[in-house]
């Protein structure tokens, strides 16, 4: 190579250091050898995920923890295939992920060959943007694009496919890395819609604000936390917008928990949140006909969806939050007992959760006792990785996220299993967090059913490899829980839904991660004293009562995870759009 020259993998690796990237995720290593070589020498850690949607799985973890975007190395031909579910969760649940694929050498292309790797049909509808860099000088360039595109707006993947020999190629300079990564633009609210939405705020005798992912991408949490303070103003956080405002089941509750008193409200304000399936689409009977909506969304799009909105704001949300603010300062916001509401209206099912908790029995484990053992053990900044389907629901019931980003979990798309490589990712980036800013790691908890386990189990060995700590705990009821109970409503009996009682702490010993197995509610205290305790990756099995799960379908009290609402809400539908 000649003085004064790059190669592309250089390129590359300056380019995304200007985006804060220290981290990056990759499975093998042939067809990126120049960029690995790169990032390597220049001070990134790369993690060695073990499948291609465990690999963008990471990266979407990465950024979900970071709020910035997650890099993810995998190649074209069997590696993109594989990567679908990875790069789909990440779309559904507005992640900016950037997926870098390794194509074989422009020498190796025919007109029919088996792959056609000029195309990008298989993501296009599962990305933001996809492109294929098309000389190795324009590398860089191609990096901010997507970049760009991914942090823009509502956040969201982006692919961009690489022939492999332009991570060798020689380039004679930096070109666009040379410059500052391009600035991304936050919009500010039209003061008009703010001071109409400080209006209904006041006004409201039972207001709820919702928050989802927009609010915590926006860094909306000071301002939320002084608006809930100031006005008496009770706060839901659904998914990644959990812990905006630390959950103290007071004020401030995750969504699932405080949804059955949402009919109530009369005022509802969503900042950053979608109204899709788990909120019901925002219709009767999961809220009040006559309920008025303020929504703040940097997604014009988003606006109206399902049903109409009386105060829509296109903003992004920490920005808006702030104008709220000062209007409702400015308006004088009503003080008093407002956010109790929501409180009294939980009474009961706070009650029932506290009753199920104190009559579980001694042998195997009940998850909400499981959940209230590992609430005692978190400390206000853990992050909690959320996955499975009827352990999800318990956990519901248990766990309180205090910090933002500080939830992890499949929602949207509801994807099993890509909780372990989402915790891959978010451990990853707690421990550059810790390191870079000199603040307490943040302990990363994985709560999963053995079903979901069953997906992604070989992601622990890049855990294990790395030195994350993660403490992942699997739910064992030997069964599909949620389809198993369900089957046995619909038609007494079950098919295709029991799992055999396979121990998933030897499967993360054989990764090198620590494992237990607790079959009686006895043994669960200490083990989780011993997991907590640990510096790398742990994982403990749990035996669980299978009865919980049947508790859910017959118990609504207990059920977080709600459904039998839906076709209810769409026959209002077209009646809300008109």
């Amino acid at each position: 190579m000649m003085a004064g020259t790059l190669t592309g993998g250089a390129v590359v690796s300056q380019a995304l250091a200007r985006y804060g990237v220290r981290t990056v995720f990759a499975v093998g290593g042939a067809s990126h050898t120049h960029l690995l070589d790169a990032l390597d020498r220049d001070g990134v850690r790369v993690i060695s995920s073990r499948h291609e949607s465990g690999c963008v799985g990471a990266a979407d973890g990465y950024a979900r923890a970071t709020g910035r975007i997650g890099v993810a190395l995998i190649i074209a031909e069997q590696g993109l295939p594989n990567a679908i579910n990875g790069i789909a969760v990440a779309y559904h649940a507005a992640s900016p992920v950037l997926v870098l694929v390794a194509r074989l050498p422009n020498s190796w292309t025919e007109a029919e060959a088996e792959h056609d790797n000029a195309r990008h049909s298989l993501v296009d509808s599962i990305t933001k943007w996809a492109r294929t860099v098309p000389t190795p000088d324009r590398l860089a360039e191609f990096v901010d694009a997507g970049c760009k595109r991914a942090l823009s707006g509502r956040c969201g993947p982006v692919l961009l496919q690489v022939p492999q020999e332009y991570f060798g190629a020689s380039v004679a300079g930096p070109g666009a890395a040379a410059q500052p990564a391009p600035s991304i633009a936050r919009p500010a609210a039209d003061p008009a819609r703010i001071a109409q939405a400080a209006r209904l705020l006041r006004d409201a005798q039972r207001p709820l604000l919702i928050t989802g992912a927009g609010a915590t991408w926006g860094r909306a949490q000071e301002p939320l936390a002084a608006l809930v303070e100031q006005a008496d103003l009770p706060i839901a956080g659904n998914g990644l917008g959990r812990g905006v405002v630390p959950e103290d089941w007071e004020r401030s509750f995750s969504w699932p928990l405080m949804q059955i008193a949402a009919r109530e409200a009369d005022v509802v304000c969503l900042i950053g949140a979608r109204l899709k399936q788990r909120l019901g689409f925002g219709l009767p009977p999961r809220f009040a006909p006559g309920a008025k909506f303020i929504q703040v969304d940097i997604e014009p799009t988003e606006l109206s969806r399902n049903r109409r909105i009386d105060v829509p704001i296109v903003a992004d949300a920490g920005i808006a939050c702030r104008q709220l603010l000062e209007a409702m300062q400015a308006a004088g916001a009503a003080r008093g007992l407002r956010a109790n509401w929501v409180r009294d209206a939980l009474r009961d099912r706070l009650r029932r959760l506290d009753d199920i908790v104190a009559t579980a029995g001694t042998g195997a484990v009940h998850p909400l006792v499981l959940g209230r053992e590992l609430a005692r053990r978190l400390p206000e900044n853990a992050i909690i990785v959320g996955d499975g389907a009827d352990v999800q629901n318990w956990m519901y019931g248990a766990l309180r996220v205090r910090r933002a980003p500080g939830f992890l979990e499949h929602y949207p798309m509801g994807a099993m299993g890509s909780g372990t490589p989402l915790a891959v990712g978010a451990a990853a980036a707690a421990r550059e967090l810790a390191v870079v800013h000199g603040e307490p790691l943040r302990p990363v908890l994985l709560v999963t059913g053995d079903g979901s386990f069953g997906f992604y189990p070989a992601e622990l060995h890049a855990a294990a490899q790395a030195g994350l700590k993660i403490i992942c705990v699997v739910g064992n009821d030997g069964a599909w829980g949620t389809e198993l109970h369900g089957q046995v409503q619909a038609i007494g009996r079950t098919i295709n839904t029991e799992l055999s009682a396979a121990r998933y702490d030897l499967v993360g010993r054989g990764f090198g991660c620590h494992g237990e197995y607790v079959q009686h509610a006895a043994e669960l205290q200490p083990a989780l004293d011993r997991a907590f305790a640990q510096n790398g990756p742990s994982v403990i099995d749990v035996a669980l009562d299978r009865n919980a799960g049947a508790q859910i379908k017959s118990d609504p009290l207990a059920r977080m995870i709600m459904f039998d609402d839906l076709a209810s809400n769409l026959q209002t539908q077209h009646e809300f759009a008109s």
